[in-house]
This record gives structure tokens, C-alpha cells and sequence, in this order.
């Protein structure tokens, strides 16, 4: 089985010193079910791709399937001739995780001695899974990579090509593209492969859970799919999934704003979008920022620091600063952006600051562009003026982001009662009229100009789930 992972950032022979692999060398690992091979089927300064190939032993495979027991039920390999008739030598599964883990283990961690700066960085990568077995169908893979900020393709494997009317196999051919540190890359990839397989090839022990939540540290707890990921990665035991799920709860902090990104993407989900709402606000938010040449960057009400994990990537973003009144919600942002692990250069870049939106703070003074992402609509509307005043009227950067829920989408939500708001800390929704009456007094107070827009899939009846509404200084 066979996953290889490429990157064009300059100079791209640096991927060998990310995952501590020569280019100009092959590599063997000895692993309990064959060899691990590693190899550079193309390395110069453009473009530079590593390839993980695992070489299954099937008669390893076998003795080490007749001692899982009853916690491995669902995999293939379970009954007498499964376990030398399979697809394990060919289908990317919890063997390639494991092998993934045993071959860039320094990677995974995001240690690198000679381009320490260079792995807490994010960078373009594009991974090809050419077999990947995918239980629930390609729908599933786009289901759980896109969240995390991948473009994904997943092409189904057809039974027989010169036979297409047998059909589709339960394989899928991936492709993941975005711009992402390494080491988030690889954790990704070691947790969902076998999410997308549902089987482990091992017995599952409760220390599995605690390998879940560390490689699943700072992103599988606001993942729209998480339930799905821990039962599955869990081997479907309940005990230990909901162990894992209470303590990614208890990480949590109650108040984070980032609980709404959540529930719109689960309702983005059954609507058919093919990418999470939260990840796409965050895009359009970044996009803003950057057509505005920002460089130096607030957060306000940053919560759990989603959108400071995506501006840090952004070299053009010289300063960033995240505030937010729940000194629980800065520890949150802290643990997500894993400050303590940042090389220095990195983490002078990045400022958490405990701040209470709708006071004064001379603090918020002399910054280029100011985010509001889904704040407003936490803030009573008898304080909203206190909040104008002190981001416009106080603070006036340059430019200001604001995203809030559009009301008149949530008869789109499944399960949502007419009436109810998006989350149950929302002290308003705004229609459209309403956010542009908004707006339009803000500018005309403050002295600005605004362009608005939608974020998410448009409907011709109700508009985007989310509006935008990008203010700038005159």
C-alpha cells in the first residue's frame, strides 16, 4: 500500500529535513507486519514528493490476526481464510497508519533540528491515498478531511474497468491539497485512515484513547464529525468512546464562540455542502484579510483560536493578536496553536490577550484589520453600541471583518425548531435587511465604507448561512 505526500514550497528539497528522511537515499523499517519502505520519486527545489510504500508479510499478517480477539471483529482478515485472503497488502488501512507512525514519528510530533522554524510553519502539500478502503464511500472522506482545511478528491475505484456495469468497489483513490504544517498533515492522515477503513488490525486497549487525543490535539474537538471519528478509530467499543468524547468535552470551554461553527456544520452536512461552513467563514475571512494587505492582525473573540491557527500559516501576517473576554477559551487557543511547541521566530508572531469587547482597551490600538467572526451575535443588544464604539469608534483599524448567522437560513436547518436560534448563547440573529441597516449605520457613525456578502452555498429563497461584511476606514 502506497501514500505519498509533495510539496512545492522553495526550496522543496526541506521535506527531507521535516520528516528527517535523506531524498537521496531509500529507507527500510522493520515493522510487525513486513517493511516499510521510504522514497523520493522526485526531489529538486520546485517540487519534491515522498512516498511511505508498506510491504505486507501476509504470513506476519496472519499471526498476528489469530491474537487480536473479539475487539478487531470487523476487520476482513477475523475469520480463518480471511486471514490469508484480504486486501491488506494493497488497501491504505491501520496498517499504514502505523507504519506512518513508526517512520515519521519525530515528523508527526512536529520536531525538526535543522528547519525547526520550517515545521511550525504551514505549507503547500498535496497527499495521494491511490487505494484507500472507505466504508460509507467517497462522501465520507470529504466528510472528515475538509474540516481540517483539505481540498479533497475522492474518485471511487470501479470494480472492473472493462466492466463497468459491475459496478463501484468500496475503494477510493484520494487526493488531499491545502496548506498545512506537516506534522497536522500527518496527524490527520493517522487518525481518519483508519476512521475511513472502520477496522483495526490490532487489539484496541484503553491507552488507544489517549494516542487519539494527542494526535487529535487541537482539531478533532470542534470537528464536525468527531463523534463518527472516535467511535470508529475506538473500534466501536462504547466505553472507550465515550471516554474519549467526555474528555474532549471537558477541553472545551462552555462559552467558546466556536460551538457555533458546529452546529451550521452540521447542518451544512445534510444540506449537501461539501465543505464544513466553519472552514469556509475562516477562507473568506482570510481572504479579506489579505486583499486588505493586513499585516498586523486582531482576533476579537478569537474563542478556541480556529482563525489564528489559519492566519499563522499566512507569512504576511507580521502580528497577531487574539483576544477574548474567557481566560478559558485563551488557554484553549493556546493548546490548538500548541504555543509552547512554536519555534521563537513563529511564536513572537502570535499574542493572546484576555479582553472584553464592549470596553475601551488601549491595547487594540494602530492595527491594520480587526476580525469580529462570529462575535456580534453573542453580545446583548443593549450593549452592541458599547462594542461600535469601542472596535469602530476606539480601536479604528483599518479594516474590520464582521461575520454573523443570516436568520432567515435556519428554516434550511434540520432539527432546528422555527424561532430558535443557531446556538443557545445567541442573544440575537440578524436577515439581511437587518445586518445591512446595521452596517450601513455603523459607516455612516464611524466613518467607513462596507462591501457585504455570503459565505456557504447561496439559496435563491433564504440567502448564505453566514454573512460578511468587510468595513473600510475612510
Amino acid at each position: 500500500m502506497l501514500l505519498t505526500l509533495t510539496t512545492t514550497h522553495h526550496p522543496a528539497t526541506d521535506l527531507g529535513h521535516l520528516l528527517v528522511k535523506h531524498p537521496d537515499r531509500t529507507h527500510a523499517f522493520d515493522v510487525p507486519v513486513g517493511t516499510a519502505h521510504v522514497f523520493y520519486p522526485e526531489a529538486d527545489e520546485r517540487r519534491c514528493t515522498a512516498a511511505l510504500l508498506l510491504d505486507v508479510d501476509p504470513a506476519k499478517l496472519a499471526a498476528q490476526g489469530r491474537g487480536r480477539g473479539r475487539h478487531s471483529a470487523t476487520a476482513p482478515e477475523t475469520f480463518t481464510l480471511g486471514r490469508y485472503v484480504n486486501d491488506r497488502q494493497y488497501a491504505a488501512s491501520s496498517l499504514l497508519a502505523s507504519a506512518l507512525s513508526r517512520v515519521f514519528r519525530s515528523a508527526l510530533r512536529g520536531e525538526s533540528r535543522d528547519r525547526s522554524e520550517l515545521a511550525g510553519t504551514a505549507i503547500p502539500l498535496e497527499v495521494r491515498v491511490p487505494v484507500l478502503r472507505c466504508r460509507g464511500g467517497a462522501d465520507v472522506a470529504v466528510r472528515l478531511f475538509a474540516p481540517l482545511g483539505w481540498a479533497v478528491t475522492a474518485t471511487t475505484v470501479p470494480l472492473d474497468e472493462e466492466f463497468p456495469e459491475w459496478g463501484d468497489s468500496r475503494y477510493v483513490d484520494l487526493t488531499l491539497t491545502g496548506t498545512l504544517r506537516v506534522a497536522d498533515a500527518l496527524n490527520h492522515l493517522y487518525v481518519l485512515l483508519p476512521v475511513l477503513d472502520d477496522a483495526k488490525h490490532y487489539w484496541v486497549a484503553p491507552d488507544e484513547v489517549d494516542k487519539l487525543l494527542r494526535a487529535g490535539a487541537g482539531w478533532l474537538g470542534e470537528h464536525p464529525e468527531r463523534a463518527l471519528i472516535v467511535r470508529r478509530y475506538l473500534a466501536h467499543q462504547r466505553a472507550l468512546a465515550g471516554a474519549a468524547l467526555e474528555r474532549l468535552a471537558a477541553q472545551r470551554p462552555a462559552d467558546e464562540p466556536a460551538v457555533d461553527d458546529d452546529a451550521d456544520d452540521v447542518s451544512a452536512h445534510r444540506a449537501g455542502n461539501r465543505a464544513s461552513l466553519a472552514a469556509r467563514r475562516r477562507t473568506a475571512v482570510h481572504a479579506a484579510l489579505a486583499e486588505s494587505g493586513a499585516h498586523r492582525v486582531l482576533d476579537l473573540g478569537c474563542g478556541g483560536g480556529a482563525l489564528l491557527a489559519t492566519l499563522i500559516g499566512d507569512r504576511r501576517f507580521t502580528e497577531i493578536v487574539g483576544t477574548d473576554v474567557s481566560a478559558q477559551a485563551l488557554a484553549s487557543a493556546a493548546r490548538r496553536l500548541r504555543l509552547d511547541r512554536l519555534p521563537e521566530r513563529q511564536r513572537d508572531r502570535v499574542t493572546l490577550r484576555q479582553s472584553a469587547l464592549t470596553y475601551r482597551d488601549d491595547r487594540l490600538h494602530g492595527y491594520d484589520a480587526a476580525v469580529l467572526m462570529e462575535v456580534v451575535e453573542h453580545v446583548d443588544p443593549s450593549r452592541l453600541p458599547a462594542l461600535e464604539d469601542s472596535v469602530f469608534g476606539y480601536a479604528r483599524p483599518t479594516t474590520v471583518v464582521v461575520t454573523t448567522p443570516n436568520v432567515e437560513h435556519n428554516v434550511r436547518y434540520e432539527g432546528l425548531p422555527p424561532g430558535a436560534f443557531r446556538h443557545p448563547d445567541h442573544r440575537f440573529e440578524w436577515s439581511r435587511a437587518e445586518f445591512a441597516d446595521w452596517v450601513r449605520r455603523v459607516c455612516a457613525t464611524y466613518g467607513y465604507t462596507a462591501a457585504s456578502s455570503g459565505v456557504g452555498d447561496d439559496d435563491p429563497e433564504v440567502g448564505a448561512p453566514t454573512q460578511l461584511a468587510v468595513f473600510t476606514r475612510i
